[in-house]
C-alpha cells in the first residue's frame, strides 16, 4: 500500500485555534504583539529570559553563548521559507533527537503544524520580537510566547536549525518548547511519543518490529495516510552503545523519522521500500537502496523522480523494508484518533479525561505486588453499556500518562515506572478495600508497567461496570498523572475517590449517675477531684486527666495526649462557649473517644502504637468519615510523620477536627440555606487549613 508525501501546497493562513494562554502577565500574543509594536522596543520575554537559567540546569556552558535576534544573525531572516518541511530540521549541539525527528514527522502533516506553528506571525510587517506556538499537554492546548532571541556562537545558531541559515521557523519551535518545559537541557533524551502528542493530543503506540504482525508494511502506508506521525530507532544495550554506527551507517540509540512508503519493480519483482530520515541532516543507510546503492540503476527515471531519489547527503534515504524490519527494533505511531491501524473503518470516539495525584502515604500504593497499598491507589469507575456496532463487546484505549516528568528534571526527577489495571466492578459506587484485590484478579491490565511518560493499550471488553486503578510500580512514588479513556461509545466514568461523605451518630446523652458503671464512677471521681466543685476542667486539666485515664489501658501504647487536641476537644464540646468542659458535656464525648480509641488499637497491626497513613482511609471510614483523596492527602501530610505513621494523639486531633468542622457546617446550612455555596468536601478543606 504505497504512500509517499508530497509536496505542500499553498494554503490560506488559518485562524490560530483556541489555546490557553500561560504568559505570567496573563496578556495573549496579540495583546503582547501590540504592546510591543506601540512602544517601538522589541518584546523580551521575562518567563524565558536570555540567560543560562534558561539554558542549563545542572551544568555550565562549554562556550560563551551569545543570545542573537534572527536579524543580528542573517541580514534577511525568513519565518518559513518555502514551506515547513523535514529538511527545515538540522539538530545542533543538544541530544534531543527525539524532539527533531516528532518535528520532522509534524512537517508531513500540514494541518497538524499549522495548529503547533501558526501562521499568523512573521519577520515582515507587525514585527515585534515576539512568536507563539502551541503544544498539548495533559487534555488542553497552551499558547506559548517566547521572544526571538536565540543562542549562538560565533554568529550560528548552536542548537536546532534549519538547512537554509536564513529560516527560523524551527529554532524557534524548539525554543517554545524548552521554555514549555523549563530549559534547553531539559530536552536532552527522549522519546520521540512524547513530542508527537504534545504536537497533536494523539494517540501512541508502538510495534516492535520483529513483532509486528504480517500486514505491517500496510499498516504503516495506512498511519501515514491518516496524518499519524510516525519514529523509529534501534535499541541499545549498553550506555556504551549510545549513538554508535553501525557498519551499515545507522545509529543505535538514535531517533528516525519515517516520511514515506513505496513500491517499485526491480527485476520483474515488486519490491517494498520505507523512507527514514535523520535529523542530524546527514550520515545516511549504506546499504541496498541507499542513495548511491546499485539497485537504482535498475529503476526507471521516471520511478526514481517519482520518489525524490537523489544521492545527496541531506540525512533521508530509501531501504529495503524487510532490511527496515532487520536492522530497526521499534515503530513509534502517534495517531491523531484511536482508530486502530489494523482496521479500515474509522470511528466517532468518545473520549473521558481524569486528572489525578499519587501522593506518598496516601494514594501512592504501588502496584498489586504491593497488596497492603496497592487498595489505596486512585479508582476510576467505567460504565460500558453500549456495544460497538455489529459487535458484542466494547472497545477502549486506555492512556495513563504521568505530568511534567521533564518540567521537573531539573529537581531530580525521572520517568516513573508506570501501569495500571481493570478489575470487574463489585457493584459498590465507593473505593474499593483491601480485601477485594486479596481475592480477584484483574480482567485486563497493561501489557508492562514502563518508565515512559504515557501507557496505552486496547482491550475488548464485554458491558459492564469495571473498575480501573492506574499505579506506579513501586509505592510511595508522587507524581500527577492525566488518564484518558477512548471508546466507540459513550463510557460512563467517575472517580471513586472524589465524594466526601460524612455519617455521624447522634450524640449519646449522658446516663444518670446511678446507671453509670464502676469504670465511669471512678472516673467521675477523677474528674471531680481535678475540676472541683464546678466540675468544669481547663484544656490543662482535660489533659491531665485523660493522660491518667489511658495510661491504665495495657492494650494501648502511646506516649501522651497533647494539650492542643484537648483543646480541639473542649471546642468541639464545649456549648456553653466559656472555654472549659463539663462533666456531661465530656460523658458524651468519652462514648465518642473510646470507639476512636477501639478502632486505633485495631489499625495499629504491629502494636506499634502508630498507625499506617494507608489505613487512615478505612479508619476514617469506620468513624463515619468518607473523604475524597484531596481531602486525605491534605489530612495526611499535616498529621502524619515522616515515616507516614499517626500515633494516637495524631489520630485523635484529626477526627476532632473533622467532626468539629461536619457539626459546623451542618449547623451553617441549617440556619443559613440561602446562603452556603460551598459543599462539605471544600468547607473541611477550608477548616483543616485555619
Amino acid at each position: 500500500m504505497p504512500y509517499l508525501h508530497g509536496p505542500p501546497e499553498p494554503q490560506a493562513h488559518p485562524v490560530p485555534w483556541n489555546a490557553r494562554t500561560t504568559h505570567s502577565s496573563g496578556q495573549s500574543f496579540e495583546q503582547l504583539r501590540q504592546g510591543s509594536l506601540q512602544t517601538g522596543s522589541l518584546f523580551e520575554d521575562v518567563d524565558f529570559p536570555a540567560n543560562n537559567t534558561s539554558l542549563f540546569y545542572s551544568e555550565r556552558s562549554q562556550v560563551p553563548f551569545e543570545w542573537k535576534r534572527p536579524g543580528e544573525i542573517v541580514e534577511k531572516p525568513e519565518f518559513i521559507l518555502g514551506g515547513a518541511t523535514r529538511t527545515d530540521i538540522c539538530q545542533g549541539e543538544l541530544g534531543d533527537c527525539w524532539l527533531l525527528a516528532a518535528i520532522a514527522s509534524l512537517t508531513l502533516n500540514e494541518k497538524a503544524l499549522a495548529r503547533v506553528v501558526p501562521q499568523d506571525q512573521s519577520f515582515g510587517p507587525g514585527y515585534a520580537g515576539i512568536f507563539h506556538f502551541q503544544f498539548w499537554q495533559h487534555s488542553e492546548w497552551l499558547d506559548v510566547v517566547i521572544d526571538d532571541r536565540l543562542p549562538t556562537f560565533r554568529g550560528r545558531l548552536v542548537f536546532l536549525h534549519s538547512a537554509d541559515h536564513t529560516e527560523f521557523w524551527s529554532a524557534l519551535l524548539e525554543k517554545a518548547y524548552a521554555k514549555l518545559n523549563g530549559s534547553y537541557e531539559a530536552l536532552k533524551g527522549g522519546s520521540t511519543l512524547e513530542a508527537m502528542e504534545d504536537f497533536t493530543g494523539g494517540v501512541a503506540e508502538t510495534f516492535l518490529t520483529r513483532e509486528a504482525p504480517q500486514d505491517f508494511y500496510t499498516i504503516l502506508g495506512k498511519a501515514l495516510k491518516r496524518g499519524s506521525l510516525l519514529g523509529c530507532s534501534m535499541d541499545i544495550r549498553n550506555a556504551a552503545e549510545s549513538e554508535a554506527r553501525t557498519p551499515f551507517g545507522l545509529i543505535k540509540g538514535h531517533a528516525y523519522t519515517i516520511t514515506g512508503l513505496d513500491q517499485v519493480d526491480f527485476r520483474g519483482q515488486k519490491i517494498e521500500l520505507i523512507r527514514v530520515r535523520n535529523p542530524w541532516g546527514q550520515v545516511e543507510w549504506n546499504g541496498p537502496w541507499s542513495d548511491s546503492s546499485p539497485e537504482w540503476q535498475s529503476v526507471g527515471l521516471a520511478d526514481q523522480k517519482r520518489l525524490c531519489h537523489a544521492a545527496l547527503d541531506d540525512g533521508e534515504f530509501w531501504m529495503a523494508f524487510q532490511d527496515f524490519r532487520a536492522h530497526f527494533d521499534k515503530v513509534e505511531v502517534c495517531n491523531l484518533s484511536p482508530d486502530a491501524l489494523q482496521e479500515d473503518a474509522l470511528h466517532r470516539w468518545e473520549v473521558a479525561v481524569h486528572q489525578g495525584s499519587w501522593v506518598r502515604g496516601s494514594t501512592a500504593g504501588g502496584c498489586r505486588n504491593f497488596l497492603d497499598t496497592f487498595w489505596t491507589n486512585p479508582q476510576i469507575k467505567l460504565s460500558l453499556t453500549e456495544k460497538d456496532e455489529g459487535q458484542e463487546e466494547c472497545t477502549l484505549l486506555v492512556a495513563l500518562m504521568q505530568k511534567d516528568r521533564r518540567k521537573l528534571k531539573r529537581f531530580g526527577a525521572d520517568m516513573l515506572t508506570i501501569g495500571y489495571a481493570i478489575y470487574q466492578s463489585p457493584g459498590k459506587d465507593e473505593h474499593l478495600d483491601k480485601d477485594f484485590f486479596r481475592y480477584h484478579a484483574s480482567l485486563a491490565r497493561s501489557k508492562t508497567f514502563i518508565n515512559l511518560r504515557e501507557v496505552s493499550d486496547r482491550f475488548r471488553l464485554p458491558p459492564g461496570e469495571y473498575v480501573l486503578v492506574p499505579s506506579t510500580f513501586e509505592p510511595h512514588q508522587e507524581a500527577d498523572f492525566c488518564l484518558r479513556i477512548f471508546s466507540e461509545k459513550k463510557t460512563i466514568s467517575r472517580d471513586l475517590d472524589g465524594t466526601v461523605d460524612i455519617n455521624l451518630p447522634e450524640p449519646s446523652q449522658p446516663k444518670p449517675p446511678e446507671q453509670e458503671t464502676e469504670e465511669e464512677q471512678q472516673f467521675r471521681a477523677l474528674f471531680q477531684r481535678i475540676a472541683g466543685e464546678d466540675m468544669e476542667v481547663t484544656a490543662e486539666e482535660l489533659e491531665y486527666v485523660l493522660n491518667a485515664v489511658l495510661q491504665k489501658r495495657k492494650d494501648l501504647k502511646f506516649k501522651k495526649l497533647s494539650l492542643i487536641s484537648c483543646r480541639n476537644i473542649i471546642s468541639l464540646m464545649d456549648t456553653s462557649g466559656n472555654g472549659k468542659l463539663e462533666f456531661s458535656e465530656f460523658r458524651v464525648f468519652w462514648d465518642r473517644l473510646k470507639q476512636w480509641i477501639n478502632l486505633f488499637i485495631q489499625f495499629d497491626v504491629d502494636k506499634s502504637g502508630t498507625m499506617s497513613s494507608y489505613e487512615l482511609r478505612t479508619a476514617l471510614r469506620a468513624a463515619g468519615f468518607q473523604l475524597s483523596s484531596r481531602l486525605l492527602q491534605l489530612i495526611i501530610l499535616r498529621y502524619a510523620d515522616e515515616g507516614l505513621q499517626l500515633d494516637l494523639d495524631d489520630f485523635l486531633n484529626c477526627l476532632v477536627r473533622l467532626e468539629n468542622a461536619s457539626r459546623v457546617f451542618q449547623a451553617l446550612c441549617m440556619k443559613n440555606k440561602d446562603f452556603i455555596h460551598l459543599n462539605i468536601n471544600e468547607f473541611i478543606n477550608l477548616t483543616m487549613n485555619i
